[in-house]
């Protein structure tokens, strides 16, 4: 049994808080009936997330088999048989559309054809888009920027463009980040973990990452100092969270060029402590501004 709930990457749910943004940026975190419908897309953007990494574990079982982490993965590993891995799919993406009406969203339709369409996205990112350089990492940004719209739409709230921008260029840089360990992998074996990586080398990805962590730490700039978010938040000390976002960017460009240890976000979240005060002091410096 636990090989199955390994197959569904549970630890990877992580990714799927960006639905609360739109609620905790519009000070409607602490509302029920805005709480409420958010969590349970969250759950389904954690069932159909699962979805697609079974279809991906299936889809890459071969190249796994020799890759050194992803050989321990359930599918891969064979203690998850690919039959189990088609049930487990199906099972996940059914769940996944079986909540969107709990909810009880007044644009549940529109619910049904944005997760449809990142399903959608994310099948073909598997199939065939994954392979192409920068198209890629911009894929894995947008399906984050999706996350945040949907979590505007379950309850009807308007997602300003700051909002947009900062999602996809934060989940960008993040993205980037991930390629240099790829890539170092790629110089350390021989073997390429995925087709895109001899799309990249490490001048260029050190310099597109730094490229994007700039713009992503000017925008984040421009985001709290905006006469609409200071009238919007009714404050205007929204800038004094901006040395978290520094000191963020920062760690990770550390981790990356220093220490070479740009491996999953999610996990570096996990387990590393100078990050997760970063995350957490902004996350309070921010609720202590727009909620005390």
């Amino acid at each position: 049994m636990i090989h199955y709930i390994q197959l569904l990457r549970p630890l990877q749910w992580l990714k799927n808080v960006f639905v609360f943004a739109p609620i905790f940026f519009s000070n409607h975190l602490l509302e029920m009936e805005y709480l409420i419908p958010t969590l349970v897309l969250f759950a389904s953007f954690c069932m159909v997330s699962s979805s697609i990494y079974c279809f991906n574990d299936l889809r890459d079982v071969e190249a796994d088999r020799i890759h050194p982490k992803k050989s321990k993965r359930p599918i891969a590993s064979g203690k998850v048989t690919v039959i189990g891995g088609y049930v487990m799919m199906i099972l996940c993406l059914t769940t996944a559309f079986a909540l969107i009406p709990l909810t009880k969203s007044i644009n549940t339709p529109y619910l049904y054809i944005i997760i449809g369409g990142y399903w959608l996205m994310n099948i073909a990112y598997c199939i065939k888009l994954k392979q192409i350089a920068i198209l890629d990492v911009s894929i894995i940004a947008v399906g984050f920027v999706m996350r945040v719209l949907t979590g505007g739409v379950v309850v009807d709230i308007w997602v300003s463009h700051w909002l947009v921008m900062m999602t996809f260029l934060v989940t960008l840089f993040l993205a980037l980040t991930k390629r240099n360990d790829d890539y170092r992998l790629f110089e350390q074996t021989g073997l390429k973990p995925r087709v895109s990586i001899t799309g990249y080398n490490k001048t260029f990805i050190n310099e597109a990452t730094a490229i994007v962590a700039s713009i992503t730490l000017v925008c984040y700039f421009m985001y709290t100092m905006s006469e609409e978010v200071i009238a919007r938040m009714d404050t205007r000390y929204v800038y004094l969270t901006s040395g978290w976002v520094l000191a963020g960017l920062l760690r990770y460009l550390q981790n990356m060029i220093v220490f070479g240890l740009s491996g999953s976000p999610t996990k570096s979240l996990v387990k590393d402590h100078f990050i997760q005060f970063c995350v957490l002091g902004w996350i309070v410096s921010f609720f202590v501004i727009i909620y005390l």
